[in-house]
């Protein structure tokens, strides 16, 4: 029986969306899918600690989503691959279609709350508001 050195690409898939599955990655990611930006930069942008945010930049550098470069004393980080704008803009058009669906049904679970609430009906008696 063989056995294979590396991990089926099921599994490494879901070890790249791992990565991705940090608020602060995220973040990093879009405002670097704008152009490149100093560690300054990005801390004035992201709501994170300097600690925190260099240990989800390392977790990106590790998995050579972002490369950086030193100028100076300033470190400057940028996307390794141009497709990550395409794969946050897929991801954020998949999440507004699911939270269309999500208003539409709670849309629909609120009209027929009101359909059968006392008071509803429009019918006399039914109104509760005060001095009415």
């Amino acid at each position: 029986m063989t056995t294979s050195r590396t991990a089926p690409l099921y599994q490494l898939k879901a070890e790249f969306f791992k990565t991705l599955g940090h608020p602060v990655r995220i973040r990093v990611l879009e405002l670097l899918s704008l152009r490149e930006h100093a560690v300054s930069e990005l801390l004035a942008e992201i709501a994170a600690p300097p600690a925190h945010l260099s240990q989800q930049l390392a977790v990106l550098r590790r998995a050579d989503l972002v490369a950086a470069r030193r100028e100076g004393s300033a470190v400057h980080y940028r996307l390794t691959d141009p497709r990550v704008v395409d794969l946050l803009a897929v991801a954020r058009a998949i999440l507004s279609g699911v939270l269309a669906g999500q208003a539409e049904l709670l849309a629909d679970l609120r009209a027929a709350g009101t359909e059968g609430a006392p008071g509803a009906s429009g019918a006399p008696g039914t109104d509760r508001t005060p001095g009415a």
